[in-house]
């Protein structure tokens, strides 16, 4: 280890460090008290200053490279990947602000464990070798099980926290089974390496099951089972944060394991993926389509859009490995802003998760429900959206891989799709408001919504300048493993 690899991870480090101190401040201001009632600012802006810190880092930085012996790897696929990681981070930290407090959740701990949740996203972005991804899966992982179990009062999020510790058990089994079917068969663990390696079957095992702990993070069908339970008895602004920075860890790493590192066995993949995407576009949306619960049913939602976040991994190329990288920065926006409305509102205290509860929301927070539906719209792909675009992007790269099945089946399913999103936005602009429902204020809140917001609109209507980033990340990648 040296100075320059501890300046190529210094984002991630950066993090680090400010979890342990948010955490360790916030033990020494409580107490003894596990559950504090006065809300105390130190540890949202504490986080939010070192996500900034690591954003600058990020972006500013132009030493880009190995470290670590190859392990590690900073390039601008790297620094595009940690761009959607750390604004999931910072708008979850914005939209939770209020939430903690009211619920009496501990914000030291959540804090700490959103941002180390976010260094196992960037980890997962930055892996050269098969270990370092394993690691960054490993962070992103245990920091979102105790997430989901972090209201302690609440036998919801006990039961969604087990549920997904005990699953995503069997899921790191295969993950790690898998690394050694891969050692085994190419002698490294070596992206770089295994790229270079003769197709076997001992291989394609290895691959397979690799692919398994994947999709178990990716929530891809079949290994979607825990979405739903999960997202529903998690706090929400757990759910929120959660149903993003998990995809974006784990498409980042099946972007560097299959496109880049293993494009010469596309023919041997890339069928298999297809038909996975294919399957989970189904499912999602046709499982969303029965769902009353908002929790339920953005997370079938989730689940449909990893599928066409799949369309373009299966892709395969710079193209298919560009509009992955173009959808999640997308879909972290749109999707946080829609759970951020619903951090607006709460029942009795509680939360509000139900499609009713939206009722009326126009008549008295027209700017919240003016949002709701932009980003319901753009979930759902319609026009002048950016979900418009993201989605043309991966079908566009589906067709140019020849794969006309992903694309047709990505259209066809996001004309479902616009039932049930609309649904939710005739609630939000109709009917008369529930005496139950109050609708909460909050500037931080608000001050995330019109970030998503300006994002979503941004990335539609003057999608240019990102789409060149994202197709030069792609291309640099690609050529770095040749």
């Amino acid at each position: 280890m040296s100075a320059a690899d501890l300046v190529l991870v210094g984002p991630e480090l950066v993090l680090t460090i400010a979890a342990v101190v948010v955490l360790l401040q916030e033990a020494w201001a409580a107490g003894g008290v596990l559950e504090p009632q006065a809300p105390r600012m130190a540890a949202v802006w504490g986080s939010l200053a070192a996500v900034g810190l690591a954003l600058v880092w990020d972006l500013g930085g132009r030493q880009w490279g190995p470290a670590f012996g190859g392990m590690y790897i900073r390039d601008q696929f790297t620094v595009i990947a940690d761009l959607a990681a750390l604004a999931a981070a910072g708008l979850s930290i914005l939209l939770s602000s209020a939430y903690l407090p009211r619920v009496r959740l501990p914000a030291g701990e959540y804090h700490a464990l959103l941002l180390l949740a976010t260094v196992g996203a960037m980890v997962m972005a930055a892996s050269g070798s098969l270990i370092t991804l394993f690691l960054g899966l490993e962070i992103l992982s245990f920091s979102l099980y105790v997430l989901a179990a972090i209201a302690r009062r609440s036998r919801r999020s006990q039961e969604a926290g087990l549920k997904y510790l005990l699953l995503g058990a069997f899921a790191t089994a295969f993950f790690a089974y898998g690394i050694a079917l891969i050692f085994g068969a190419t002698g490294s663990i070596d992206l770089r390496e295994i790229g270079a390696a003769r197709s076997s079957r001992l291989l394609g095992a290895g691959i397979a099951l690799l692919t398994i702990g994947l999709a178990f993070e990716g929530a891809l069908v079949p290994f979607h089972a825990w979405a739903p339970d999960v997202y529903e008895g998690a706090p929400l602004p757990v759910t929120a944060f959660m149903s993003v920075v998990a995809k974006v860890g784990a498409f980042a790493g099946l972007l560097r394991v299959f496109p880049l590192a293993l494009a010469h066995l596309a023919g041997v993949w890339g069928p298999m993926l297809a038909a996975i995407a294919v399957v989970t576009m189904i499912l999602g949306n046709l499982a969303a389509l029965f769902q009353t619960n908002l929790k339920r049913l953005l997370a079938y939602s989730g689940i449909a859009h990893a599928g066409y976040l799949m369309i373009g991994v299966a892709a395969g190329g710079p193209a298919g490995t560009w509009s992955v990288l173009f959808y999640l920065l997308v879909y972290v926006g749109m999707n946080l802003g829609a759970f951020g409305v619903l951090l607006l509102l709460a029942r009795r205290g509680m939360e509000a998760d139900r499609v009713e509860d939206l009722a009326g929301l126009s008549g008295r927070a027209p700017w919240a429900a003016a949002a709701l539906v932009l980003f319901l719209v753009s979930l759902a792909g319609l026009p002048l959206t950016a979900g418009f675009i993201a989605k043309l992007y991966l079908f566009r790269a589906a067709l140019g891989a020849h794969q006309p099945v992903p694309a047709l089946v990505g259209v066809l399913t996001s004309v479902v799709s616009v039932y049930y999103y609309l649904r939710v936005a005739y609630a939000a602009l109709s009917g008369g408001a529930p005496q139950a429902v109050a609708v909460l204020r909050n500037r931080l809140v608000g001050a995330a919504l019109v970030l998503a917001t300006a994002a979503v609109l941004w990335l539609g209507l003057f999608p240019a300048g990102f789409t060149a980033a994202v197709q030069q990340a792609a291309q640099q990648a690609a050529a770095a493993v040749r």
